[in-house]
């Protein structure tokens, strides 16, 4: 688990092709990895990823198909900047929301508008997933807890104040560019919760149907 708070802004070292997959090997620059272990956890750009080696100031991570097809770490290349935080501990202050670092979808950056010191950025997502979004809900957005401001249909607009700008790397965002999105967390399982109550209502009348239908149970 996360809090989305982004502790260093890191940089791509090698990009190394695995048996159809790939390692990521992460300069994690002022973070320092030298009380973490192997098999830790590492948010990069939002998503989980386990750590498989370890330098102070860096780590390799695999990186399987799954990941590449839900996130946009196979756009990454060496020298691409990327959001870091290492996984929440007992003692970690919540500076943010609870951050499973499994990412949902991408979220493709359509408009930015200076808002007084700020930025507003408008996002758009896949139609399947705006439900999840609630006004004034949290969302992360590579790896950054982030809160909702509006929005439209399958569009949402989030406010960059400027130290998110210096210690993330939405400054290198441009319109167009894609971002690992999570949802919150409680709107996923909630979600769940609802559909598995009705799917098994559903599945507890059919069964008595078909027991009604065979004659195990006397209608009457």
């Amino acid at each position: 688990m996360f809090t989305g708070i982004v502790q260093a802004v890191g940089s791509v070292r090698r990009v190394e092709a695995r048996g159809g997959d790939m390692r990521l090997v992460i300069d994690t620059a002022d973070l320092d990895l030298s009380g973490r272990s192997l098999g830790d956890s590492i948010a990069v750009n939002g998503a989980c990823l386990t750590a498989v080696e370890l330098e102070t100031h860096a780590f390799a991570a695999d990186v399987s198909l799954e990941t590449l097809d839900k996130t946009s770490l196979g756009q990454l290349g060496q020298g691409s900047p990327v959001n870091l935080e290492t996984a929440l501990t007992l003692d970690t202050a919540l500076g943010g929301h609870l951050v499973s670092g499994h990412v949902d979808g991408l979220a493709t950056l359509v408009e930015m508008q200076e808002d007084a010191r700020s930025w507003r950025y408008l996002f758009e997502v896949d139609p399947s997933l705006q439900h999840y979004i609630a006004v004034k809900g949290s969302v992360t957005l590579d790896g950054t807890s982030l809160t909702v401001n509006a929005i439209e249909a399958n569009r949402f607009d989030v406010n960059i104040v400027p130290h998110t700008q210096q210690k993330t790397i939405f400054g290198h965002y441009r319109e167009g560019t894609r971002v690992n999105l999570e949802v919150d967390i409680i709107a996923r399982y909630l979600e769940r919760l609802i559909t598995g109550r009705h799917e098994s209502a559903h599945d507890n009348r059919q069964m008595l149907q078909t027991l009604i239908n065979s004659g195990f149970i006397d209608h009457e």
